[in-house]
């Protein structure tokens, strides 16, 4: 079995609505509370972060099922949200929708079409970050596939 490890530092000066510094190799980044929370809205936070893993662990892992059933890819992107939902002062992270836009190359078969919509799917499943905080956060697929024709 084979085990990756990966390193962060964090500095964090003071109390609630400080500033802080994270360090994990190839993110550097100011961090704090964001506004919406009641915070200096400085850098990154907690939310986006999770955001992020969660929706860069999905378009790669989706770009390379793709790659790997050799379907022709034109483009691809995504738009994710994250939700977090505040009662009685408890913060909780509701709910992740990934919006991703898959366009396959003039030529695509129908039956490339299907197996990509299918990897589409696949993909939210397969990926590290949503198998770790399934249960937790709701995950939400709105996906457009289709063949560009021009």
């Amino acid at each position: 079995m084979a085990t990756h490890h990966f390193h962060l530092k964090a500095d964090w000066p003071g109390g609630r609505n400080s500033q802080g510094y994270i360090d994990a190799g190839n993110l550097k980044t100011k961090i704090s509370i964001p506004p919406e929370m009641d915070g200096p809205g400085v850098g990154s936070n907690p939310d986006e972060m999770l955001l992020g893993a969660a929706s860069t662990c999905y378009i790669i892992t989706l770009a390379a099922m793709i790659e790997r059933a050799a379907i022709p890819l034109q483009h691809m992107d995504l738009q994710s949200v994250g939700i977090v939902d505040v009662t009685n002062g408890v913060f909780t992270y509701q709910k992740i929708i990934h919006k991703p836009t898959v366009i396959l190359a003039n030529g695509a078969t129908t039956a490339q079409l299907d197996h990509a919509k299918q990897l589409v799917e696949k993909a939210e499943t397969s990926c590290m970050i949503s198998r770790a905080i399934k249960g937790n956060v709701e995950l939400e697929l709105q996906a457009e596939v289709y063949i560009n024709v021009t």
